[in-house]
């Protein structure tokens, strides 16, 4: 084997490594005026008011069902399992506390956003993609109507309506299964659970949930409606089946940048 080549191989590595990190520069870039171009048409139309009132139905109303249930059920778990660690050193009392504090600052705004990106986001991606596929987005283009505006700005702002409201009711209904498993269930006591809840949780507390599920509207949001309005450039299946990997990516890639971006506001920020 000659010098170069085993210069070559030694260097292949390094050369995978380089490409992959332009390629998602690149495409981390694309996203980022991708979202500008939907902010910048927030304000640009007043038909999108109308719009807006659609896609909060579809992100938000039609969400309740399975955040109450994720909540509740999150809340019990949580409970159940902070009491019997705080029994082993006698620190019953402080169930409220711990329970209240896991999820308005972590539990509630990251689980909100996870499952608002399989049931929302998901459809989102797929709805898109299909107009893009079955030309429906050239056809607007060519009716002298910004796709952006039309398709994009709606679901960025009712994600940044539909997103805190709902971590909220998250918090509240978790708040109230902790209260059944903790107290209900292996019988502790009702006032110091909700004063515990009452006296622990501060406004920066608070702040921290909201600002965190801001951010995951605004990252999950651009992640589904960019995959669906690009499904047609993807290398790994056109038609249908671009679509449905458009989707898969959308919905992958949203929950990592999610738990990324929990991790990184929670440590520089909060």
């Amino acid at each position: 084997m000659s010098q170069a080549e085993t210069e070559k191989k030694i260097l292949l590595p390094f050369n995978l490594l380089g490409k992959c990190s332009m390629n998602l520069l690149a495409e981390a870039g694309a996203m980022f005026i991708f979202l500008l171009d939907g902010l910048l048409h927030i304000f640009s139309s007043l038909g999108i008011l109308k719009k807006t009132v659609k896609e909060l139905y579809f992100i938000g109303v039609k969400s309740l069902t399975v955040i109450f249930l994720i909540g509740l059920f999150t809340g019990m778990v949580v409970g159940l399992q902070t009491q019997y660690a705080l029994a082993k050193f006698g620190s019953d009392g402080f169930l409220g506390a711990a329970v209240a504090l896991s999820l308005v600052r972590e539990l509630g705004p990251v689980l909100t956003a996870i499952m608002l990106t399989g049931r929302a986001g998901s459809s989102m991606t797929a709805e898109i993609g299909v107009m893009r596929i079955s030309e429906q987005i050239d056809a607007l283009e060519l009716m002298d109507i910004n796709p952006v505006n039309y398709l994009v700005s709606p679901k960025i702002v009712a994600s940044l309506i539909s997103f805190p409201i709902l971590t909220a009711l998250f918090d509240l209904i978790g708040i109230a299964g902790g209260y059944l498993t903790g107290v209900a269930l292996l019988g502790g006591n009702s006032g110091v659970y909700f004063h515990r809840v009452y006296t622990s949780l501060s406004w920066e507390d608070i702040s921290a949930g909201f600002s965190k599920s801001l951010v995951f509207a605004v990252l999950v949001c651009t992640v589904c409606c960019f995959q669906g309005y690009f499904t047609h450039h993807r290398k790994d299946g056109k038609g249908p089946e671009g679509v449905s990997q458009a989707t898969t990516t959308a919905v992958v890639m949203s929950c990592v940048l999610v738990l990324v971006a929990d991790y990184v506001m929670t440590s520089l920020l909060f």
